[in-house]
């Protein structure tokens, strides 16, 4: 696997967690600037490093549930990995800019 597909499946990834919601805000967690990092590796292996809106959310278990749900979902992916964090902390700020 090239650089161009690696980053052809993680544009995929990362449109496809678009249609997961958070329960709390209401917006995707992509716009809302929960997602970290996709990293895709050779053989298709897709890690994925995620955050909630505040520590100890109590959406923080479905959150990565449906995040891994929706990357092993992505054509091309054979393995996923998904790791909650919270550094940095998110803030609003974080959140994508409407246009």
């Amino acid at each position: 696997m090239d650089e161009e597909e690696k980053a052809s499946l993680a544009a995929a990834i990362r449109e496809a967690l678009r249609v997961i919601i958070d329960p709390e805000i209401g917006g995707n967690i992509v716009d809302l600037g929960l997602i970290y990092a996709i990293d895709v590796e050779d053989g298709g292996i897709a890690r994925v490093a995620m955050t909630t809106t505040t520590r100890g959310c109590p959406a923080s278990d479905y959150l990565k549930d449906a995040v891994s749900t929706c990357v092993w979902d992505v054509p091309g992916v054979e393995y996923a990995e998904v790791r909650l964090t919270y550094e940095p902390p998110w803030t609003p700020d974080m959140m994508a800019q409407a246009e």
